[in-house]
């Protein structure tokens, strides 16, 4: 798959800041090359558990995040954080599928069914459910992209393993990446925290060597349709 003939793509992020890390340097190259690019942030954080304050920052992170990237526009659904499991499933699945109708995406970027987190289950199922190829309007490409301290900390041997078998090249963005993320000044932790700056390079670097390039996003292939034109 390569990317040039993307015109428009959507990612998934259950919440703010799981765009950057999953896939920043990504939609940083494809708005580059004139993507349309689309993020749908699913939950937003509630009182008591979140204050408005920290919510209002965070949104407001979540925002300059997006110009750093150049995402074409942000999408929140505003569903409950940290409790997508009191939501009843056809509500989630009808917001994020509306929404993804309205963008009706050639490629797909969600959350990995093995994070440790429920919000990004829900997140990837909702997704999967809207993404059924049952129209031309179905996106070519679904991806699952890797989010740092949620993929990689659930239970790989009894539960999905992040096993990446689609790289993206992102040298030259990935400074855009880390740029984006030191955005998110209330989620920037001190390393050797995996949510740190140098993590982040650490992982890209790691990811890019396993495809011999100098920086890499990887991906699961959940659905990839190819078309003859």
């Amino acid at each position: 798959m390569g990317l040039s003939g993307i015109r428009r793509a959507a990612i998934v992020a259950p919440h703010p800041d799981d765009e950057v890390l999953g896939c920043g340097a990504t939609i940083a190259r494809l708005a580059r090359q004139g993507t349309e690019v689309h993020v749908i942030i699913v939950t937003r954080g509630q009182e008591p558990q979140f204050s408005s304050a920290y919510v209002d920052q965070v949104m407001a992170e979540a925002r300059a995040a997006h110009q750093r990237l150049g995402v074409h526009a942000t999408h929140c659904l505003d569903l409950p954080a940290a409790a997508l499991d009191t939501v009843s499933v056809a509500d989630i699945n009808a917001k994020i599928g509306s929404k993804l109708s309205e963008i009706i995406p050639d490629v797909l970027f969600v959350p990995f069914l093995g994070d440790i987190h429920v919000d990004h289950q829900t997140a990837f199922s909702a997704s999967m459910v809207w993404a059924r190829p049952r129209g031309p309007e179905v996106p070519a490409h679904v991806l699952a992209y890797e989010t740092l301290s949620e993929t990689n900390w659930y239970a790989p041997q009894v539960t999905p393993a992040f096993s990446p078998n689609l790289f993206v090249d992102v040298e030259g963005f990935l400074d855009d990446k880390l740029e984006a993320f030191s955005l998110y000044s209330s989620q920037v932790k001190n390393f050797p925290d995996e949510r740190s700056l140098e993590a982040i390079r650490a992982l890209a670097q790691l990811r890019g060597a396993t495809a011999h390039c100098r920086a890499a996003e990887a991906f699961v292939t959940v659905r990839s349709i190819l078309r003859w034109q």
